[in-house]
């Protein structure tokens, strides 16, 4: 007789606090901030003028918004110089970092299935 594999489950408290599908979701989820990681994975550091322009429709409120939410969960990094105009640049954390390969096997999930 073989041994019965014990599943893992997505989440033990489906959709509770402590679900860390859910806590991913809500860090990265909605319409822009996967799309604003892109471009600063893609050029490594970026100022707010080349993101705005990148990612069509965005508004300067909610990329405002997203790169404030991205900081605060530690996911972007942002610096700014002292210069006068002041000059911002953002760049990835080493936290999101990690989260780049777990996102191109999503995009080529997506590329094969959808």
């Amino acid at each position: 007789m073989r041994k019965q594999e014990i599943k893992e489950p997505l989440c033990e408290d489906i959709a509770g606090k402590d679900c860390g599908l859910k806590r991913v979701i809500d860090t990265i989820g909605g319409k822009w901030k996967i799309m604003i990681l892109c471009v600063i994975d893609k050029n490594e550091v970026v100022r707010y003028g080349e993101l705005n322009r990148s990612i069509d429709g965005i508004t300067n409120t909610m990329l405002a918004h997203s790169l404030k939410e991205l900081e605060a969960d530690g996911l972007v990094e942002r610096k700014q110089y002292d210069e006068i105009p002041v000059r911002v640049e953002y760049n990835l954390t080493e936290k999101t970092k990690s989260l780049i390969p777990i996102l191109l096997e999503l995009k080529k999930w997506g590329e094969d299935n959808l």
